[in-house]
């Protein structure tokens, strides 16, 4: 799939309209098993971490502009591993049971991501205890420490 510049300036406005600053432009239709993504995610966009709970739930990501920080963490929230996705290191894999989150190091970011299953909101992710939900103070200083990361 690719994207048009109209396309791009359609959803990073979407994108900052919302109050998560991010958007997703979903290609894959409801129910197909192969699920295809364009998320275009804004800088200051936190994502609480998760996991997607089954082995074959590979999330593949390509990075088509700007850039992230993926960070993986173990069960009790410790950060395992941090990877940086530029230009020179554009693709990633993330598998099943990983938590992870990533945080944009560029002010916009588009991220194609594919997925293997049937997306069912209540099995899709798993959230964990230790991680504050989106859009609240606590999450404003648990993202700023993400941010802060090297």
């Amino acid at each position: 799939p690719s994207l048009s510049s109209e396309d791009k300036i359609k959803y990073f406005e979407k994108a900052s309209m919302s109050d998560r600053k991010r958007f997703p432009y979903i290609i894959h239709q409801k129910g197909d098993e192969f699920n295809q993504v364009f998320n275009f995610i804004l800088e200051d966009s936190y994502m609480r971490p998760h996991m997607h709970p089954s082995e074959n739930m590979i999330e593949k990501m390509h990075l088509v502009s700007g850039s992230f920080k993926l960070i993986f963490f173990d069960d009790k929230g410790i950060i395992k591993k941090t990877y940086d996705i530029d230009k020179k290191n554009s693709r990633v894999e993330v598998p099943g049971y990983t938590w992870h989150t990533y945080v944009m190091s560029s002010t916009s970011t588009i991220i194609f991501e594919t997925m293997i299953g049937k997306y069912d909101p209540l099995t899709w992710k798993k959230m964990p205890e230790w991680a504050p939900n989106e859009n609240n103070k606590e999450a404003e200083k648990y993202f700023r420490t993400l941010k802060n990361i090297k």
